[in-house]
């Protein structure tokens, strides 16, 4: 029996076949040829509440990340130790870039910064903004939930010593089913997150 919208087949135990199918997930890798795959991005704008303005240049590199979340699939956890990826979806570039993207935006939003950019731009930094993405995916413990775990360090530049360090963590409930419901709670909890570390930031600095 074929079942639409699944692009790979996999043995799994009954149960666990049950909230596969009814979530649209399969195991990246297993199978035959992917189907042609919706593409997501992160577009909520988040919004820095009283953001402390500073004359420091900051820079933001790539977030690090192990293997699971440094790609463009959609991560889905089973449990602590199982994990899926969304059918038929991905995001528009590599997760860690996204992320990357959307912090140099959000400390531009805030009007605060004298300067803030990648590496390779050519500014004189102050202070470097570096991350690590621990969660960025699906929960299906329970009700589905968006979960987005970033570990942030303030490093001084100028003697690179670390002036603060904080785990940051946001949940959102998804809301509705398919693909773009569990992106959209993924966009609401990555916001809560990049508006907590750019505020911390700039009152770190």
């Amino acid at each position: 029996m074929s079942f639409p919208g699944l692009v790979a087949v996999c043995k799994v135990g009954t149960t666990r076949s049950a909230m596969v199918l009814s979530l649209a997930m399969v195991l990246a890798g297993c199978g035959t040829r992917a189907a042609v795959r919706d593409t997501f991005s992160l577009a909520s704008t988040p919004i820095v509440e009283r953001a402390a303005a500073t004359s420091r240049q900051i820079l933001v590199p790539e977030p690090s990340a192990l293997k699971t979340h440094d790609g463009d699939q959609i991560v889905i956890r089973l449990s602590k130790s199982e994990l899926q990826y969304l059918a038929r979806a991905q995001w528009g570039d590599r997760l860690p870039r996204i992320v990357q993207d959307r912090l140099v935006q959000t400390f531009e939003n805030t009007g605060k910064v004298a300067g803030v950019g990648k590496p390779g731009q050519g500014l004189a930094i102050d202070y470097q903004v570096i991350t690590e993405i621990r969660a960025f995916e699906i929960s299906t413990n329970g009700p589905a939930t968006a979960v987005v775990e970033i570990f942030a360090k303030v490093l001084n530049d100028r003697n690179g010593t670390v002036q603060t360090q904080k785990a940051f963590r946001a949940v959102a409930p998804v809301r509705g089913t398919g693909n773009p419901a569990f992106v959209s709670a993924l966009d609401a909890a990555f916001a809560q997150v990049a508006s907590d570390i750019v505020g911390w930031t700039l009152a770190s600095i």
